[in-house]
């Protein structure tokens, strides 16, 4: 009997690890930072922003890099750092995901 109880908590555990492992940001709205500094970030990385929305509680920036280049930017809320970056219509098919800023 243990041993099952032991296997159905393990189990009732098992998506809830699942979910915390995605890109979602969960950051109390108090510590978030104001939109101004989401743009200020921005025009310190030289892009032009289109649009800034909330997306599974992260920051999203639309917009364009220093070469034109079409942008989607995921920021942390709290700290702004990227969660995920990706280059818009890049003929490669890459896509930059996960990059850090200093």
């Amino acid at each position: 009997m243990r041993k099952t109880l032991t296997i159905l908590a393990f189990l009732a555990a098992l998506p809830a690890g699942a979910a915390l492992a995605d890109d979602d940001c969960f950051v109390p709205m108090a510590d978030w930072q104001p939109r101004e500094a989401v743009s200020q970030f921005a025009a310190t990385q030289g892009w032009e922003v289109r649009r800034i929305k909330i997306d599974d509680g992260c920051y999203e920036i639309d917009g364009r890099d220093a070469q034109g280049r079409a942008i989607e930017v995921k920021l942390h809320p709290g700290t702004l750092q990227i969660v995920e970056f990706e280059l818009e219509g890049d003929d490669h098919g890459h896509d930059r995901k996960g990059a850090q800023h200093d």
